[in-house]
């Protein structure tokens, strides 16, 4: 390679719901981890109305209030954002909400992501599309499209890069809290790709002791 050749980076496709605390761990744990490791990171949403919607019924009066057509505010607001002004503006904005809803404790509310739209430099329109369906279908295939690389028994985030051999290597979390920062950003990144790509790999858990720090 030559002075004037420069590498590609690897990309990393990285599916969230703005409101899931976990999702917003592991996402300030990959920004990290763009710092140390020569990987680009692209953003994409899924949502957690979605993903839940056939067992709202089922679940307790908590989580069906949590998870109802409030839940679909934030995500719509950012899809609408992706289609009218580009996939890049993405995470900026992810970035904004997420810290309005989680680290200012502000929820998904209509005032903490108009707050976001204009942290995020985006017109203040877009709050518009909060309760609006027109870009549903996009959001659902987006959603879909993280859902079909992992399979239906995982939630938000969902994590797919390259892999050595040309296949895919797609992974659920990891859950993690606070976010592991330099160093030890790039080593739980090294051990993720590992155990993910190893054949017939599916899963390692423990009990949450803790929840979220937003540090």
């Amino acid at each position: 390679m030559t002075d004037t050749q420069v590498s590609a980076k690897t990309p990393v496709d990285f599916w969230f719901d703005p409101l899931c605390p976990w999702a917003w761990m592991t996402s300030r744990w990959m920004v990290e981890v763009e710092k140390v490791r020569d990987i680009e990171v692209r953003w994409h949403v899924m949502s957690l109305n979605v993903l839940n919607e056939n067992k709202l019924d089922e679940l307790p009066e908590f989580y069906r209030e949590m998870l109802g057509p409030k839940a679909l505010i934030p995500v719509r607001v950012v899809t609408a954002a992706q289609q009218k002004y580009g996939q890049e503006i993405t995470g900026k904005l992810y970035t904004a909400l997420g810290t309005k809803i989680h680290n200012e404790g502000k929820g998904g509310s209509l005032e903490a992501v108009a707050e976001a739209l204009a942290e995020a430099g985006l017109p203040a329109e877009l709050i518009d599309y909060a309760e609006s369906d027109e870009y549903d279908t996009v959001l659902r295939a987006s959603h879909s499209e993280g859902i079909e690389r992992v399979g239906q028994e995982v939630g938000t985030p969902v994590i797919s890069v390259p892999g050595a051999d040309g296949e895919e290597v797609a992974f659920f979390g990891p859950v993690v809290t606070p976010a592991p920062r330099g160093e030890a950003a790039a080593r739980l990144w090294d051990g993720t790709l590992l155990v993910a790509s190893t054949p017939g790999f599916y899963e390692i858990k423990r009990t949450r002791t803790q929840g979220p720090s937003f540090e």
